[in-house]
Formats: C-alpha cells, sequence, structure tokens
C-alpha cells in the first residue's frame, strides 16, 4: 500500500480488487435493480437470461466496458453459502421428505450421466480437448445450481411435485459433482485413476458435509442460548449471528476437505427441527426475514450479471484448438 496507508483502508482496496473494482460495484448493483423491470416488460425472456445478458453488454466494450477479475474461492464463500442455506431454509422439507428417493437418485445418477456422457461427446466434438479433460469440465456442469433453478423455472406452469424435484435435487447434487471434478482433475495430472480412491473421497465429501453443517448449527444454537441468558440483547445481534451460520458451515467443511455447498444446505435443512431459529425474538426474527429476503434478491441477481460479465474475456480467450471446425459455432 501507499506510506501510512492505515490497515483498514488496504484491506478494503485489497478485497476491492480480488471481487472487482470499486467503481464496478455500484454498475452491479444497478445493472440488478433494472433487470427486475426490464424482465416485466420482456415477458419472455427470463430473469437469469437477462441479467446476463446485462453482463455481456457492459464487457464486450474492450476499453470502455466493465471489466471485474473476481477470486473465484472468495466468489464461493461470499456467495454460495448464503444462497443455498436461504434456499434449504426455506424449502418444503415435508414433500422433500415424501421424493426422496427421485431427489436422491438425480443428485447422484443424473451427475454422473452427465458427466460421462457430456465429456465423451466434448471430445468428440473437440478432438484436441483429452478425454479426462473433457470429463472434468463435464463435472463442473453436471451439477445444476438451486438459484438458476429457482430463478427459471415458471413456477405456475411446471406441477409442483416436479418442482420440488428440481429444487431438491439442485440442493443436493453439488458434493457428487465436485468429488468427480477433483479426481478427473488428479486423473489428469497424474495419469492414473483410482475408482476406489474415488469412492472414499465421495463418502468423505458428503458425510463430513453433513457432520459440518450439524456442527455448525450446534455453534450457533449454543451462541443464541448464551445470548438469550444475557438478556437485553439488541436483535440485531441475534440476526447477526444467524447469518454467520452459512458461512460456519462452509468453512469448516472446507477445512475438513469435505463439501462445505452441502454443509451450508445442511446447516438450513435443520435449522427448523432443531429450534435454532424460534431461540431468537419476534423482533429478530422479523428483522432477519427481511434482511435474508434482500440479500437473496442482491446475489441471486448479481450472480448472472457477474457470469455474463466474465463471458467477453472467455470468449476473446478461447484457444485456437478449438476453432479448427468453425471459428463461432465450435467453441458456443
Amino acid at each position: 500500500g501507499t506510506a501510512g496507508e492505515s490497515a483498514p483502508a488496504l484491506y478494503s482496496r485489497h478485497l476491492a480488487r480480488r471481487l472487482g473494482t470499486a467503481q464496478s460495484q455500484p454498475i452491479l448493483v444497478g445493472a440488478v435493480v433494472a433487470s427486475q423491470p426490464l424482465a416485466r416488460l420482456l415477458k419472455v425472456v427470463p430473469l437469469p437470461v437477462l441479467q446476463v445478458g446485462i453482463g455481456i453488454a457492459l464487457a464486450w466494450p474492450v476499453t470502455a466496458g466493465v471489466h471485474v477479475a473476481m477470486d473465484p474461492e472468495l466468489f464461493l464463500l461470499i456467495f454460495i453459502p448464503p444462497l443455498l442455506f436461504a434456499d434449504a431454509w426455506w424449502a418444503p422439507k415435508r414433500e422433500y421428505r415424501r421424493l426422496f428417493r427421485p431427489i436422491l437418485s438425480l443428485a447422484f445418477g443424473l451427475v454422473f450421466f452427465t458427466i460421462f456422457g457430456f465429456g465423451l461427446l466434448l471430445h468428440w466434438i473437440v478432438p484436441a480437448i483429452p478425454l479426462g479433460v473433457a470429463f472434468a469440465l463435464a463435472a463442473v456442469l453436471s451439477p445444476t445450481d438451486a438459484v438458476a433453478v429457482s430463478s427459471m423455472v415458471d413456477k405456475k406452469s411446471v406441477p409442483k411435485t416436479l418442482l420440488h424435484i428440481l429444487e431438491g435435487e439442485s440442493l443436493l447434487n453439488d458434493a457428487s459433482g465436485l468429488v468427480m471434478f477433483r479426481f478427473a482433475t488428479a486423473a489428469v495430472l497424474t495419469g492414473t485413476f483410482s475408482f476406489w480412491q474415488a469412492s472414499a473421497a465421495f463418502v468423505v465429501a458428503v458425510a463430513g458435509g453433513i457432520a459440518a453443517g450439524v456442527v455448525a448449527l450446534v455453534i450457533v444454537s449454543r451462541s443464541l442460548k448464551v445470548l438469550a441468558k444475557v438478556g437485553n440483547i439488541a436483535p440485531e445481534s441475534q440476526v447477526l449471528v444467524l447469518l454467520l451460520l452459512p458461512f460456519a458451515a462452509y468453512l469448516i467443511a472446507e477445512s475438513w476437505h469435505a463439501s462445505g455447498v452441502l454443509a451450508a444446505v445442511v446447516a438450513g435443512l435443520l435449522l427448523g427441527r432443531s429450534g435454532t431459529a424460534s431461540q431468537v425474538g419476534v423482533s429478530a426474527h422479523m428483522l432477519g426475514t427481511s434482511l435474508w429476503t434482500m440479500l437473496s434478491f442482491v446475489f441471486n441477481g448479481a450472480i448472472f450479471v457477474l457470469l455474463g460479465l466474465q463471458l467477453p474475456t472467455i470468449i476473446r480467450a478461447v484457444p485456437a484448438e478449438m476453432t479448427t471446425l468453425h471459428w463461432f459455432w465450435q467453441p458456443i
């Protein structure tokens, strides 16, 4: 930093550089807000698709466009745990228990089928991509995202049973896709693949993620009990303790080399049944509901706008090996 720059200012500047330039953040929020009335005017375009298009339009000019450099690990930590936690918290638990078998079969079986099928297809379309790399890319694309499902599916026209299956599957499939990605990448780098090691790592990722979610929930529940015994605690303090729950679950799981995404989902699913949410007062409950609603609105839109901001740079960086058949359609 510059001479005499304070530590908080230095940290803020470093964080802004990792998430993107500070000047682009108001533009990002403005794009999220503007996308809502535009989606109402353009009724045929789903809101996430429109937000991706806005991001592309903002970033397409090379010199005058908005260019944001993101740290993937920081992006995952800030955006994914609270969004998945909120989706799991508000999820219809009774319907999920009733549809547990089809949800589980899709969360694992469909992911593995997608990885195998799309990996072979990608290797056939672009032979320059090795099969192991194709499987790794397929593993990235295989888990459908809960945010995308809840945002893009028309809840009025899709049967509720099918909607519950899609949303439940999207909450649980990240563990299977993440483990397969890790082992596909390891197979590319080392040239070897062990089915038994992959199976053991998958069990560890799932079991560790579930355990981390439970541990984080116990810690937050005990913290709320301590605050209740103190008495006269501001509702904002209780809300902040609940706000830390998905991040704590994610970080604990990641430190155990387990699925942080699954940990945040488990914490959200068990929050109501554990009685943790009922430990806060009425004012804190109302404040927390408003806060989570606002965070979900901003973060949901920001994710798709950020995706659009990244696409022009990705398209310009397409290697020549992926344009041997056609310069435009093959990369698409």
